[in-house]
C-alpha cells in the first residue's frame, strides 16, 4: 500500500461536502475518483497534497514515496521556453552531467593519489549518471512533449506566449517527467485531442508508479484505470474494474437497494395494516397481539431510500421537418495568413444523421463549424443549406450568452413569448431553481452556462444542431443525458467532440479532418479506429485496393472534390483503383443492420436466460420449504423441471456463447 486515507471528513460553512471517506492505494494501482460535479472530488485531492486541511481523518503516503499533482487550473509562470521548462525537472541530471564534465577537464591535469581520488569520484558520478538515465534525458523530454501535442517548432516558444490550456499541457508534462511514486491529475484530459489523449493512456499504463485521476473522459477511464472510488452524498464506495466495471456494478447495486426499501416499505405498510386490524378487535389478545408486531416492527434495521441526484431532464425536438438534403459544402478552404487550416473539402449531410468531426488541436474543426453558421468567412468555397433547414447552434465558448444578463432574462430575452412561469420551469429542467435563476451569465461555472445554451437550444425547435465540444465541463451523468437527448432526436446533428465515448454513442458518421482535408468513416468511433489505418494509408498512397469513402458517403478518394460528382471524377484519376473485395457504402449499412440483428438476438437470448435462471433460484428456495420436500408429487414435480431449466440452459448458453463471437 502506497497511500491511504482514513475517515476523511470535510465541510465548507453548513455544507458538509465529504464524511468518513476512506480508501487505499496499492503500489503501481491505477485508479480513479468519480461523482457528480460538486461531489468533492478536487477537494478530495487537494486533502491528500495537504493544500486543504481535513475537518477529520488522516492521509498516509508509505514512507519515503513521493506524490505529484495536476490541478485543474495551473498558473504556470516562466520566462523560459517550452524545452527550457520541461529541462527544470532535469535540472540534478544536468547539474551531474555538469560536474561530470568539469572532473573529466581537472582530471587532464591531476596524478598520483589525487587522481586515483578523481577517477572514484568519477566512477561514483558516472554510475548514478546511468542509474537516473542521463543519457536519455533530453530524448524523454522530446518524446513527452512530443506525445502531448507539441511539434518541435514550438520547442522554443516562451511559455508567457501560451494560452492557459498549453500551460496546463506543459505542467502535465513536468509532472510526468518528474516520476513521482504517486500522480493525482485532476482532468487531464482537458486541452489535449484525441491523439494526445491516446499517447496519455500508454503512458500511465505503463507508468512504473501509481495514479489517481480526476476525470469525465470515460474512454479514458476505461483504458487506464483498475479500481474506481465513487464519491456519492458525501459517502465514498470502492469498486474494483474500470469504469464500465463501476457502472455496470452501480446500476446494480442502486436497483437492488432501491427493491429492498420498496420491498421493506411494503412489509412495514402490510405490517401495519395487521397491528391496526388487530386493535381494531378491540380485545386484549389481539392489542396484546398488535403491541408484539410493534415491537417486532420497531427493531427492523429500516433502508435509506436511495437518494437520487438532481439531473438535467430536457427534450430537442424539430418544429419543421427540414428536407431531406440537409447541409452541402463545396471547396471550402480557409487560412490564417500563412498557417492553411483546410483546403478543398466537400461534405454533404442528410435529414437524421449524427455526424462527428474529429481532429487534432488547431486543424480548424470549429472553424468549419462556425463558417456553416455564418460567423467566419471562408476563402473560398460555398455552404448550402437544404429546404426548410433551420441551424441550433452549441458554442463552446458561449459567446452566444450576455455576460452582463441574468439566466432568467438570457432566456426571456431570447424567447419573449415565454411567461414568467415557463422561463422557470425550463430552467429548472436544467437545475437552476429559486435565486439561482437571478445569477448573472459571467458568475457562471462553465458547466453552469454550458447548461444555460443547452436551454436555448432546447426552445429553438431546430432541425439542424451544430454544436461545438457540448460535453465540456459535463459530469458524466449530465453527458449520459445528452446522448440519450440526441440518439431519440429526429433532426439532424453535426457536431466537434474529443469526447470518444460520446462520439462512439451518438455518431453515426465521422468526418476526421486531417492533412487538411476530410477522411471519411461510415459509423462510430470504435469503426473509425479499427478502418483508420487502411484509410489513412489509401489516402497516401501507400496501398491498393484500401477501403475510401468520400466525405459525402459514397465511394471515392481523397482530396475531396469541389464537383457535384466528386466521387466519380475522384475514382477515374485515382491510381489505386478500389478491391472490389472491399466494403461498398451500400455494404456497409448491410453489414451494420446484420449487426443490429445480431445484437437484438444476443439481448434477447440474455433475458431469457436471466429468467431462466431467477426461476431456478425460485426452486431452489422451494425445494427448502417442509411442505414441499414432504409432498413427493410436488417434489418430483420441481425437480423435473429444474432438469429441463438446466437443459434450456445449457443450449442458451451455447447459443450465447456463438452470437457473442458473431458480434466480436
Amino acid at each position: 500500500m502506497i497511500l491511504a486515507c482514513h475517515n476523511i471528513s470535510k465541510a465548507f460553512g453548513t455544507t458538509q461536502i465529504l464524511q468518513g471517506v476512506s480508501f487505499h492505494i496499492n503500489d503501481r494501482e491505477k485508479a480513479a475518483i468519480v461523482g457528480i460535479n460538486g461531489a468533492g472530488k478536487s477537494t478530495l485531492l487537494k486533502i491528500i497534497m495537504g493544500e486543504l486541511s481535513a475537518d477529520e481523518g488522516e492521509v498516509v503516503l508509505a514512507k519515503g514515496n513521493s506524490i505529484g499533482y495536476l490541478a485543474q487550473h495551473q498558473g504556470l509562470v516562466s520566462e523560459n521556453t517550452i524545452y527550457e521548462e520541461m529541462l527544470t525537472v532535469k535540472q540534478d541530471i544536468i547539474d551531474l552531467n555538469a560536474n561530470i564534465r568539469a572532473l573529466e577537464q581537472e582530471m587532464k591535469h591531476a596524478q598520483g593519489e589525487q587522481l586515483n581520488q578523481m577517477l572514484n569520484t568519477y566512477t561514483r558520478l558516472m554510475h548514478e549518471f546511468e542509474v537516473q538515465n542521463g543519457y536519455a534525458y533530453q530524448s524523454e523530454v522530446t518524446g513527452i512533449l512530443k506525445g502531448l501535442g507539441f511539434t518541435e517548432e514550438e520547442f522554443d516558444k516562451s511559455i508567457d506566449t501560451l494560452s492557459g490550456g498549453h500551460k496546463t499541457r506543459i505542467a502535465l508534462g513536468k509532472l510526468l517527467l518528474s516520476k513521482p511514486d504517486i500522480i493525482l491529475l485532476d482532468e487531464p484530459t482537458n486541452h489535449l485531442d484525441l491523439i494526445s489523449i491516446a499517447w496519455l493512456e500508454t503512458f500511465l499504463l505503463n507508468y512504473n508508479g501509481a495514479v489517481i485521476v480526476v476525470a469525465h473522459d470515460r474512454y479514458f477511464l476505461d483504458k487506464v484505470v483498475s479500481k474506481v472510488i465513487e464519491l456519492d452524498h458525501t459517502k465514498c464506495q470502492t469498486f474494483n474494474g474500470n469504469y464500465s466495471d463501476y457502472a455496470s456494478k452501480k446500476a446494480m447495486l442502486t436497483n437492488a437497494l432501491l427493491k429492498q426499501y420498496l420491498n421493506q416499505q411494503q412489509e412495514i405498510k402490510r405490517q401495519e395494516e395487521v397491528i391496526a386490524k388487530l386493535r381494531s378487535f378491540n380485545r386484549e389478545k389481539s392489542i396484546k397481539r398488535a403491541e408484539s408486531r410493534e415491537k417486532l416492527l420497531s427493531k427492523i434495521e429500516r433502508i435509506e431510500k436511495p437518494v437520487e441526484h438532481a439531473e438535467m431532464h430536457f427534450h430537442l425536438e424539430p418544429r419543421v421537418v427540414s428536407g431531406n438534403d440537409v447541409l452541402t459544402v463545396t471547396g471550402l478552404s480557409k487560412a490564417y495568413g500563412n498557417l492553411q487550416l483546410f483546403h478543398d473539402i466537400s461534405f454533404d449531410i442528410k435529414r437524421g444523421e449524427k455526424v462527428a468531426i474529429i481532429g487534432n488541436n488547431g486543424t480548424g474543426k470549429t472553424t468549419i463549424l462556425k463558417i456553416i453558421c455564418d460567423q467566419v468567412a471562408a476563402d473560398y468555397g460555398e455552404v448550402k443549406l437544404g429546404s426548410k433547414v433551420q441551424i441550433g447552434y452549441y458554442d463552446q465558448e458561449q459567446q452566444e450568452l450576455d455576460p452582463e444578463k441574468t439566466l432568467f432574462d438570457e432566456l426571456q430575452d431570447t424567447y419573449p413569448h415565454l411567461d414568467n412561469t415557463s422561463v422557470r420551469n425550463i430552467l429548472a429542467a436544467f437545475l437552476f431553481t429559486e435565486d439561482d435563476v437571478f445569477k448573472r451569465i459571467k458568475d457562471l461555472s462553465g458547466g453552469e452556462r454550458g447548461r444555460v445554451s443547452l436551454a436555448k437550444l432546447m426552445l429553438s425547435e431546430a432541425n439542424l444542431l451544430i454544436l461545438d465540444e457540448p460535453t465540456n465541463h459535463l459530469d458524466i451523468a449530465s453527458k449520459e443525458i445528452l446522448e440519450n437527448v440526441i440518439n431519440n432526436y429526429s433532426g439532424t446533428v453535426l457536431y466537434v467532440s474529443h469526447d470518444r465515448y460520446f462520439i462512439n454513442k451518438t455518431a453515426t458518421r465521422i468526418l476526421d479532418l486531417t492533412e487538411q482535408t476530410l477522411l471519411n468513416y461510415i459509423g462510430n468511433y470504435d469503426y473509425y479506429l479499427e478502418k483508420k489505418p487502411e484509410m489513412e494509408a489509401a489516402y497516401l498512397g501507400k496501398s491498393i485496393g484500401s477501403e475510401v469513402s468520400t466525405a459525402s458517403g459514397r465511394p471515392g478518394t481523397f482530396p475531396i472534390s469541389n464537383s457535384s460528382n466528386a466521387s466519380s471524377t475522384a475514382s477515374s484519376k485515382t491510381s489505386a483503383p478500389i478491391s472490389e473485395n472491399k466494403l461498398s457504402w451500400q455494404q456497409q449499412k448491410e453489414e451494420q443492420a446484420k449487426l443490429r440483428k445480431r445484437q437484438n438476438e444476443l439481448r434477447k437470448t440474455e433475458e431469457e436466460i436471466t429468467q431462466l435462471e431467477t426461476r431456478n433460484e425460485e426452486i431452489d428456495h422451494l425445494l427448502t420449504l417442509e411442505e414441499v420436500y414432504t409432498n413427493v408429487p410436488k417434489l418430483i414435480e420441481l425437480n423435473n423441471e429444474k432438469k429441463e431449466i438446466e437443459a434450456k440452459l445449457e443450449e442458451l448458453l451455447e447459443a450465447w456463447e456463438q452470437l457473442a463471437d458473431m458480434d466480436n
